[in-house]
């Protein structure tokens, strides 16, 4: 469906905010593409129309990067995004296993798991194989909404996505005190602050090891 007069001006709006940011207007590609995925909760073929328009490019260029970056969306995938890392380290701690635990759980096939039909729609969650979320020292990882799910099993990565469905409130292992919304996560990565940034810890014991370890034996860089 078309955006309305309303939604489109406040689209221009914000816009302009972007665009603004940037020497060459084309540069705000990126952002633009978040900003229209903050709208529907995917690129729909409205947003990809609205940021040609904005930036004066064709409607392929758009779709071009859009499909090429696994970050967009091009379906609905509802409120929350689980990602469950199946990369080297996390697929030895447990990250095959907990995949196919979650996709038999949401009526997916575990086995065809290549992710070419897609996410796994259950209710107002999705699910997904991703690469590496650089988080191996807290392996194996979930990540919903690009919010990091520390030291997961088949069985807690099960409640975590329960908890989603019901709809409960849920916290991140790290990050902010809350999980927000993939439309509310676009629109931060669009560029507008929430205010979250500051929120919780960022780094704990594992990712901190190596740093306390070079303090107690008094190892320093090589010097220039």
């Amino acid at each position: 469906m078309p955006y309305s007069d309303e939604t489109l001006t406040r689209l221009k709006a914000d816009a302009a905010q972007i665009i603004g940011r940037y020497p060459k207007a084309r540069s705000a590609l990126l952002p633009l593409l978040y900003l229209v995925q903050s709208e529907d909760g995917y690129v729909t073929e409205d947003g990809i129309r609205f940021c040609a328009e904005a930036l004066d490019i064709t409607e392929t260029e758009v779709l071009g990067v859009a499909s090429f970056y696994t970050m967009y969306s091009r379906e609905d995938g509802g409120d929350y995004h689980v990602g469950v890392c199946t990369n080297t380290l996390c697929a030895i701690m447990g990250g095959d296993e907990i995949y196919a635990e979650l996709a038999r759980n949401a009526g997916g096939h575990p086995d065809d798991d290549d992710n070419s039909h897609g996410p796994i729609r259950d209710g107002n969650v999705s699910i997904e194989r991703v690469e590496c979320n650089a988080a191996c020292d807290y392996a194996p990882v979930v990540m919903v909404n690009w919010e990091f799910f520390d030291n997961q099993t088949p069985a807690s990565a099960s409640e975590l996505v329960n908890d989603l469905k019901a709809g409960k409130a849920v916290k991140p292992t790290r990050g902010p005190n809350q999980l927000c919304t993939w439309k509310h996560v676009s629109r931060v990565l669009a560029g507008f602050n929430d205010g979250l940034a500051d929120e919780g810890p960022t780094a704990g014991g594992p990712s901190l090891e190596g740093l306390k370890i070079a303090k107690e034996r008094g190892w320093r860089a090589p010097q220039p």
